[in-house]
């Protein structure tokens, strides 16, 4: 499987004659199981159509901060736009394109989207051999290498204007090539191997009813898929849920009960380098499961006496070397960061990751959480992002302990 499957990638296209070579490139990409959001600048429309991209990508093309149609305007947000993906590549860069990267003159979406990606970028020159070798080019190119950005540099051969040398855009098989060295570099988890637990658990009273949570397991199932783009062998172990994996790098096991989980994480935890306990275990289980419905009307459901569920994080500790890592999650309704704390100590976790459910956007069965990520030494607070995005944040802060 290719490094690449599964990214999420701008590709930005600005006008210039080598346009038709983004083409090739967007193919190739696609190819490689990435997903691309293509932006053109308004010059772009002028060399290549948006209807090749848009086809090819099978997303539509974006030029204009506002879509209008019938006689509304959407607006395509260069925030969201900036969080969405993994990467941005600008390709071709033209003159104009690198000196406004460097400038902040943000007059276009590809350019405020620039200014907003805090992730990757690259960028691949193409322009006449003089434009390419003048003092203004050079010191733009410098200024953004020194900032991070990485420059795809141009190939020497015949160019538009006749001439012969510099400035002519790399061809679109080694960019890919180039990026993809770029990603296997980065994989910041490669070699190493994670469990994860998601979802609740259900702990049954009779056949059809249960002790349970409203947790989806999205948070866990993101954590999971984040990790295995970083590299990791991914083992999930998921209570009931609705969300799904496709990435061969992670090892799907379901199950239903706490103690069926408790089983699962035994089986692979000597395996495993980082644990990280996203899983809302239900703390009782009934002292007695009916095997058969009890009728409303008889006296075994006016009194379930319930016992406490073996705690996951503590069994896992008994077995816990000086070269494995534990992370938990809090989510708390009031005196946060103090429960938090004494989980963290009292678990003797490496970390713990604590959610409110006083936080508007944060808690079960949404799209998005705000977490702040607490060690012995620290606290650091989030903000409200997709759980796709607070994942990465999660993975990141874990490799950075």
């Amino acid at each position: 499987m290719s490094v690449l499957n599964g990214k999420n990638i701008l590709l930005g296209v600005t006008g210039g004659i080598a346009a038709y070579k983004s083409i090739i490139l967007l193919r190739l990409l696609k190819k490689e199981g990435v997903n691309v959001q293509v932006i053109f600048t308004k010059s772009a429309h002028d060399f290549v159509t948006s209807l090749t991209f848009s086809s090819l990508s099978g997303r539509s093309v974006l030029t204009n901060f506002f879509e209008e149609e019938d006689d509304s305007k959407d607006w395509n947000n260069h925030v969201e736009l900036a969080e969405w993906a993994d990467y941005l590549l600008i390709v071709p860069a033209t003159s104009s394109t690198i000196s406004k990267m460097v400038s902040g003159n943000s007059d276009n979406l590809l350019i405020a989207t620039y200014l907003s990606f805090k992730y990757q970028v690259f960028f691949a020159p193409a322009m006449d051999l003089e434009m390419f070798k003048s003092r203004s080019t050079k010191i733009n190119i410098e200024h953004l290498e020194n900032k991070g950005d990485i420059l795809i540099k141009p190939g020497k051969g015949a160019l538009a204007s006749g001439l012969n040398g510099e400035g002519r855009l790399e061809e679109p098989e080694n960019i890919v090539k180039l990026i993809k060295a770029h990603v296997r570099k980065k994989l910041i988890f490669n070699n190493k191997k994670i469990l994860v637990t998601a979802g609740p658990t259900y702990e049954m009273i009779d056949p059809v009813r249960f002790i349970g949570n409203l947790s989806s397991g999205r948070m866990g199932f993101e954590i999971a898929k984040e990790a295995a783009k970083l590299g990791a062998e991914v083992h999930l172990i998921s209570g009931p849920s609705n969300q799904v994996v496709t990435d061969k790098n992670i090892l799907l096991k379901r199950i239903i009960s706490a103690d069926e989980m408790l089983e699962e994480c035994l089986k692979v935890f000597n395996k495993v380098d980082i644990c990280i306990m996203s899983a809302a275990v239900s703390d009782f289980k009934p002292k007695k499961n009916f095997l058969k419905k009890i009728k409303k009307n008889e006296s075994e459901l006016d009194n379930i006496d319930l016992i406490k569920n073996k705690d996951i994080i503590s069994e896992l500790n008994f077995l816990k070397t000086k070269n494995q890592k534990i992370i938990g999650f809090s989510l708390e309704t009031n005196n946060e960061i103090l429960n938090a704390k004494k989980k963290l100590k009292h678990k003797h976790l490496d970390a713990i990751i604590l959610n409110s459910l006083n936080d508007k956007g944060a808690g079960f069965n949404l799209n998005t959480n705000k977490i702040s990520f607490i060690t012995s030494k620290s606290v650091k607070d989030f903000g409200l992002k997709t759980k796709t995005h607070v994942a990465k944040d999660i993975l990141f802060e874990i490799f950075n302990m």
